[in-house]
């Protein structure tokens, strides 16, 4: 088994509040300038940022899966479930991205989603 990846707390931030901005963007009118910032940053924390040790590209990508569907086997997200219903569920609102580091070919979640869920809507 092979140690857990240690990476600096600051880029998660980072990566956290990025992921905030882009949640408030999608509620304003006209969010077209702001999210050309918003994607430079992701882009640029995704093409590297020259972490110690690592010889090739090493960057984060986070992941929103608002609207995926969610069962205790999913070990990317860590879950609360609001309503009673522990079946057939969704998740409904992120609190914090999934974020992984891509380094060498392979993916490290070095932070596990913080995910809100319910049971879906039959309809």
């Amino acid at each position: 088994m092979t140690d857990p990846i240690k990476v600096t707390k600051s880029y998660l931030d980072i990566l956290n509040q990025v992921f905030e901005i882009e949640k408030k963007l999608s509620a304003l009118q006209e969010p077209n300038s702001i999210q050309r910032n918003v994607n430079k940053l992701k882009e640029i924390m995704e093409q590297g940022l020259g972490i110690q040790g690592s010889n090739d590209t090493t960057g984060f990508v986070y992941h929103n899966p608002i609207g995926e569907d969610y069962n205790i086997t999913r070990t990317d997200c860590e879950a609360s479930i609001a309503g009673e219903s522990t079946g057939n569920l969704q998740i409904t609102e992120v609190i914090k991205p999934i974020i992984r580091l891509h380094s060498g070919g392979a993916s490290f979640i070095v932070q596990k989603g913080v995910v809100v869920v319910k049971a879906k809507n039959n309809q």
